[in-house]
């Protein structure tokens, strides 16, 4: 199971400035600049950096498994808002993904890795079925 803890630290001045644990790890998240943040990315640069990078690592890893030459691997990830051709007047997010590989590989090898790129986890879960659950607790505040 797979744990991320997300604290705010508008009591310090920073109303949408977040601190993210993960695992060992700590980091910063706030609100897109227009809603007046700037203290770390927006929650949609970090959940188009998780697919990225979960990308980046399937391909890699299979890549190894394989004993192909991928050498280096970029991604470049878009997200837009577009109209949702099944629902007319509805708008639906659209994520592009463009995958530069580097390294001696044979078309058939590209192909292969554009549909390992699918598989990736966080790709699955974007595009898959899911349940979210939601808690609330209310802590009381010492006075």
């Amino acid at each position: 199971m797979t744990e991320v803890q997300v604290k705010s630290t508008a009591a310090t001045g920073t109303p949408h400035k977040h601190e993210i644990k993960a695992g060992q790890h700590t980091f910063t998240a706030d609100a897109p600049k227009e809603f007046g943040g700037s203290a770390g990315p927006e929650p949609h640069e970090l959940m188009l950096s998780a697919l990225g990078a979960c990308t980046s690592i399937t391909i890699q890893m299979y890549a190894e498994r394989k004993g192909w030459p991928v050498k280096n691997i970029s991604i470049k990830l878009n997200e837009e808002t577009v109209d949702d051709t099944e629902n007319p007047g509805k708008k639906i997010s659209k994520i592009t993904r463009e995958i530069d590989l580097e390294g001696d590989l044979t078309q058939e090898q590209i192909d292969g890795l554009k549909i390992i790129a699918d598989k990736c986890p966080i790709h699955k879960l974007l595009s898959g079925p899911k349940q979210i659950v939601t808690n609330v607790h209310n802590k009381e505040v010492a006075v």
